[in-house]
């Protein structure tokens, strides 16, 4: 594991996020109506097309062994992974995903749409008529490059370093997104319409243009970290959002997790909370 990959928890202290706006620079998911916004989240035909093929691509990565070794060896070259303590299996993957949603992304999700008047369950609806994978595949492991890229455009992220590493999976995969957030602020990405139905920060592509420009300078570069609400006053929220926001963490993670299917369930309905599961481990 990398030793720069967490930073001290006060570095996500709580804060209000920002209210919606209702001003010029609102984004089409703060001034359109529902329906507006599901028929622009789903596309035209071709949209329609490319997010099946995503679905079926991902489906075959998630069963094709050889790619999730090369996957994974990808990340042991560039030390984000521990091959000394062995490679973590599909079922410890999953319920580790699992772990990340409902320990970190799913509270502060929660959170952050409520104090900006969004309805989470609405957002996750659009979310996922945009690109399926992004919700089926929440750990990106499987996830072709651009679906994580596209994941990581329609969500204004807690701290997008998590992807970024992903996205070291390919060679030129970090150097690639550069280009497609810069052609997201331009308009000519191709899925600028129905990522337009989702992202509701106005200046969040160009803050994190800045932040990937920044990392691939520097990956210690300061972290674009989105301000917490009422659940930063959670410590365990805290805690469980150091060790899942990198992707080193959640590996390490799901390697100390126990490798057997039915232990993994059982686990995962006995312990309810962060510091539980800490604790089992």
């Amino acid at each position: 594991m990398q030793s720069d990959a967490a930073q001290p928890a006060s570095t996500m202290a709580p804060s209000r996020a920002p209210e919606a706006s209702a001003s010029a620079d609102a984004t089409l998911r703060q001034r359109a109506g529902a329906w507006t916004l599901l028929r622009a989240a789903i596309g035209d035909r071709r949209a329609i097309a490319g997010k099946v093929r995503r679905l079926g691509q991902t489906a075959r990565v998630y069963v094709n062994g050889a790619e999730l070794d090369r996957r994974l060896g990808a990340l042991e070259a560039q030390a984000m992974l521990d091959a000394a303590r062995g490679r973590p299996g599909r079922a410890q993957l999953f319920f580790g995903g699992l772990d990340q949603l409902r320990f970190v992304i799913v509270p502060a999700a929660r959170d952050y749409y409520a104090a900006r008047g969004i309805s989470f369950w609405m957002h996750q609806v659009l979310r996922f008529l945009d690109d399926p994978v992004s919700v089926v595949d929440p750990t990106g492991l499987f996830s072709l490059r651009e679906t994580i890229t596209g994941h990581v455009l329609q969500v204004t992220h807690l701290d997008p370093i998590y992807d970024l590493e992903l996205l070291q999976m390919w060679p030129d995969g970090v150097a690639e997104f550069e280009r497609e957030i810069a052609s997201m602020l331009d308009g000519s990405h191709p899925r600028a319409a129905t990522i337009g139905a989702i992202i509701e920060d106005a200046g969040y592509h160009r803050r994190l243009l800045e932040y990937v420009r920044a990392y691939r300078a520097d990956p210690r570069a300061q972290r674009l970290r989105r301000e917490v609400g009422e659940v930063g006053a959670d410590g365990e929220f805290l805690a469980a959002a150091e060790r899942f926001a990198t992707l080193p963490g959640y590996l390490d993670w799901c390697q100390r997790l126990p490798p057997g299917a039915f232990a993994l369930l059982w686990r995962w309905l006995r312990v309810r909370r962060y510091g539980q599961a800490l604790a089992a481990l």
